[in-house]
């Protein structure tokens, strides 16, 4: 693996277990054990790696939201899709717990996370028409943008929503399978009833992950 994209990996590693904001590029070169100097070689400052990170964290996203083509078993779908916000949210989960901040001192960044989202937003109403099409989900042309955003919103601010609720609050395992019941939660209302048992099957398996 190439330095370059060692520090990278490494940065991810620190800012999830330590929080972006306790981590500095000194400490980043500690852990690789490398001179400050090759560090900078590579990156100029730290948020030149949060912008390294933060990209490929968008080709993830994109890739993993992305509505799939062919015909898919709908449990295998559903299955895929909250799989991926798991994902997801534990890989970076430095930047869902903290990316008010992230965002507002990098004007740069902020832009193409505005860029990623609009991507984002028109495959999810994508994937929301698929289910609708496989008689997952009942819910018109009309209030499928705000029922992919609902669920947008729910996921992008989980990790945030729970540190701001306690300061003692570490971002585990189990606190993102909580978010992703409350994701089915939001979705069962507007379900079939053959949608409804599956995400019922769903949501027994994330309950059995931290039973």
């Amino acid at each position: 693996m190439k330095t370059k994209d060692k520090i990278i990996f490494a940065a991810l590693e620190l800012f999830n277990e330590n929080g972006e904001r306790n981590v500095t590029t000194n400490h980043i070169a500690a852990h690789l054990e490398i001179s400050l100097g090759n560090l900078y070689y590579h990156y100029r400052n730290k948020q030149e790696i949060i912008r390294a990170i933060f990209s490929l964290y968008s080709e993830e996203l994109i890739d993993r939201f992305t509505p799939l083509q062919g015909t898919h078993e709908s449990l295998t779908l559903l299955k895929h899709y909250l799989n991926s916000i798991f994902t997801l949210m534990w890989k970076y989960r430095f930047f869902y717990a903290n990316l008010p901040e992230i965002l507002q001192r990098d004007d740069v960044l902020h832009a193409n996370y505005i860029a990623v989202q609009d991507r984002l937003q028109t495959n999810l109403i994508g994937i929301v028409r698929a289910f609708v099409d496989m008689e997952l989900l009942e819910i018109s042309d009309e209030a499928m943008p705000t029922m992919s955003t609902t669920l947008h919103l729910v996921a992008s601010t989980w990790l945030a929503y729970q540190s701001a609720m306690s300061l003692q609050t570490r971002i585990t395992e189990q606190v993102i399978h909580k978010g992703m019941l409350q994701v089915i939660s939001l979705v069962k209302p507007v379900a079939t009833p053959l949608g409804l048992e599956q995400l019922e099957l769903l949501e027994e398996g994330v309950q059995a992950m931290h039973a």
